[in-house]
């Protein structure tokens, strides 16, 4: 929302100065750190201006004012784009930022960083995600307003606003924003409005090399409203049409909106301006102070920035200081219209539980076979119960993820014709889009006040894999349900069966993956992952199994990662065995053979390695005594993990090759996944550690 009107839009010679020195900020500011990309920056200089100045709503005081449109500029390699306007308006960007461009500890970083620079939403710069993030964003933005103020009429809630994104060639070329644009325009995100820079150059040329299709009639046949604005008649953004385009946008509330917008990267430099060259690489003192002479401003001088200029840019502090002020008046009406609500929203915004709430999570009970994923769906279903702002789903596999949190209620737009569609529903369905479903949670979870979970099987957090990255760059509590988490899940074959992942996920800095030995471990590791939610954010993976495993006592030391389950009978310990998931049941059973030849047999489960590395050193050698050299690891997939556990005489019982299309129950025992085998590891660990 907007406090401007078409009516009321103006361009002044000041604006046009404001947008020339953003223009030449970018060049200057690639030119003195040697690297960087100026041509985007500069031609898309009018349209940032625009949309800081003339259109969208935020504060450049505070930045993280919830009642704030949203900004996200994917292609993130023109981060200069970003910061000039974050400089011209007001945030915490300076002047000497933007000197300092590129530069160790600088506000400025190459690439957009989310909590590096205020006013930066969202990490960008793998192309296409920072388009998937904002659809993201559009989604909890509904989401919200469901949970907050779902009877508003359209356009009059504290809790609508809409989320801005400048996407490039690309973006669009990326699969990861098909994915995004389709489930976009199916679930009518009218609160989402995509700027496309159609500037037809790509790092290897003109974009003819490698994209020729018409953009807009793609986002029309996936339910987009759609527009095109041409140039000026100089070859420049067409301000007042891009306005009005940009207006005529926001006003559509049925649909997501896109607008092509063609222009001239590094325009208006005399001979960079339309080539790949300034795409990447700074223009050269002659070109910059050439272009400086094209636009009034004096060659010898860099980082100019008039007075005057500063001022009239700077009024977007006002601007920001009156929309917010109109803002909280209308908050605080809604507040005392709806205290229930306001309780909930201000819980929700402080990152609390409700009182209580753990009562709800079940235990279940010891010895019965309950698969782990069937144990996530049970758990998921009692805490929603309890927790509203908890939702999600899964890339079209909620049966087998078990990721349905109210079967009743789908997250599905008005005119859907499924009997349970709600545009405010709990159980989102992302379609067979695992990519995007990762990047949207990312924006969920940068929007704000909701908690957002999916699933999809283990094996393709390969298709995911750069988003889950990204969470973990960006550290946002997202929880992937990873279900079919072994060769496991049988007959389905090497195609299905994940074997290096658990290790390949691991090796992601900030990611936690747990892998719960079974139902009871399965609820304490989403009873942690809930606290970690405003107290320690990072994202988490579950990886959960297909098959029954056997259920043992509760044990609230699961959530510091690694326990002892099972210790030796005798005071001393001769081996300690260490195993997740459905391996945990193998050590368990070895044990009993180990004991029963009079060997001294600890079991650690380790449903989070993470975790455990986080406790103290005290807690560690508690569980694993530096003394007990013989060790055996038992996990059904590479063994890579393992090794800074088990030392030089330890055993790794462990996949190290793809699976087979075959019963669990045949496979794990062909490939060494029984009690005897790890029973025969454990003693070579002993005769090892012996000497």
């Amino acid at each position: 929302m907007s406090t401007q009107t078409p009516d009321s839009f103006e361009w002044t010679e000041l604006d046009r100065r404001a947008v020339d020195t953003a223009r030449l900020l970018a060049a200057d500011a690639v030119q003195k750190v040697g690297n960087g990309h100026p041509g985007t920056a500069m031609s898309l200089a009018p349209a940032a201006y625009t949309i800081f100045q003339k259109v969208m709503r935020h504060d450049p005081a505070d930045p993280e004012w919830t009642g704030r449109d949203r900004f996200v500029l994917s292609p993130g390699h023109t981060s200069l784009t970003l910061y000039t306007q974050l400089y011209l308006a007001g945030y915490e960007v300076e002047l000497d930022d933007l000197k300092a461009f590129r530069t160790q500890g600088s506000k400025t970083p190459g690439h957009p960083e989310y909590g590096h620079t205020a006013g930066v939403e969202t990490t960008t710069g793998p192309l296409g995600q920072g388009a998937a993030n904002a659809v993201g964003m559009a989604m909890a933005a509904r989401y919200e307003r469901g949970l907050f103020d779902p009877e508003a009429p359209q356009g009059e809630s504290p809790f609508d606003h809409t989320i801005w994104a400048i996407v490039s060639d690309g973006d669009l070329e990326e699969g990861v924003s098909a994915e995004a644009s389709s489930l976009a325009g199916h679930q009518k995100l009218g609160n989402l409005v995509f700027l496309y820079d159609d500037n037809h150059i790509s790092i290897e040329g003109d974009t003819a090399t490698a994209f020729s299709e018409d953009v807009l009639k793609r986002y029309e046949a996936y339910g987009w409203h759609t527009q095109r604005i041409e140039p000026a008649a100089d070859g420049d953004i067409d301000v007042p049409a891009l306005h009005a385009a940009l207006k005529a946008a926001q006003g559509e509330t049925e649909r997501p909106s896109i607008i092509a917008m063609r222009t001239i990267i590094a325009w208006p430099a005399p001979n960079a301006q339309n080539t790949e060259a300034s795409h990447g690489s700074a223009l050269g003192d002659d070109e910059i102070a050439a272009t400086k002479r094209v636009l009034g401003f004096d060659p010898s001088r860099a980082f100019e920035v008039g007075d005057e200029v500063l001022a009239h840019s700077r009024r977007a502090l006002d601007r920001g200081a009156e929309a917010h002020a109109a803002w909280d008046k209308q908050l605080d009406e809604w507040r005392g219209a709806q205290p229930e609500r306001a309780e909930l929203f201000d819980r929700v915004v402080a990152g609390q539980l409700p009182e209580g709430w753990e009562s709800s999570v079940p235990v279940f009970e010891e010895g019965k076979a309950v698969a782990t994923r069937a144990a996530s769906g049970r758990i998921l279903q009692s805490l929603g119960a309890v927790l509203p702002e908890l939702w999600g789903g899964s890339a079209d596999l909620a049966g087998s993820n078990n990721t349905t949190i109210d079967k009743t209620s789908s997250f599905l737009p008005e005119g859907n014709p499924l009997p349970e569609a709600n545009p405010y529903g709990r159980t989102v369905h992302f379609g067979i889009r695992e990519f995007s479903m990762a990047a949207e949670m990312n924006g969920i979870a940068l929007h704000g006040n909701t908690r957002i979970y999916g699933g999809t099987f283990l094996v393709f957090s390969d298709y995911m894999r750069n988003a889950v990255r990204m969470s973990a760059l960006m550290q946002l509590p997202v929880t992937y349900v990873w279900t079919h988490d072994s060769i496991g899940l049988g007959e389905d074959g090497p195609t299905h069966q994940p074997v290096e992942h658990l290790a390949s996920l691991r090796a992601i800095p900030g990611l936690n993956i747990v892998r719960p030995a079974d139902a009871n471990e399965t609820a304490v590791a989403w009873t942690e992952i809930l606290k970690r939610h405003a107290t320690n954010p990072a994202p988490h993976g579950l990886a959960l199994t297909r098959q029954g495993v056997p259920t043992f006592p509760v044990n609230p030391d699961a959530a510091k990662g690694g326990y002892v389950l099972k210790d030796s009978s005798s005071k001393a310990v001769d081996v300690v065995l260490i195993a997740t998931g459905s391996e945990v049941q193998l050590a368990v059973a070895a044990r009993e053979l180990l004991e029963a030849e009079g060997l001294g047999t600890r079991v650690v489960s380790m449903p989070s390695v993470e975790w455990f590395e986080e406790q103290p050193h005290e807690y560690r050698e508690s569980v694993l005594p530096p003394a007990v050299k013989a060790r055996v690891a038992v996990e059904a997939g590479i063994g890579l993990t393992w090794y800074r556990y088990v030392g030089d005489a330890g055993r790794i019982v462990s996949l190290e090759h793809f699976g087979a299309s075959a019963d669990a129950k045949t496979l794990f025992a062909e490939f060494g996944f029984t009690a005897e085998n790890v029973a025969a590891a454990a003693k070579e660990s002993v005769a090892a550690a012996r000497g």
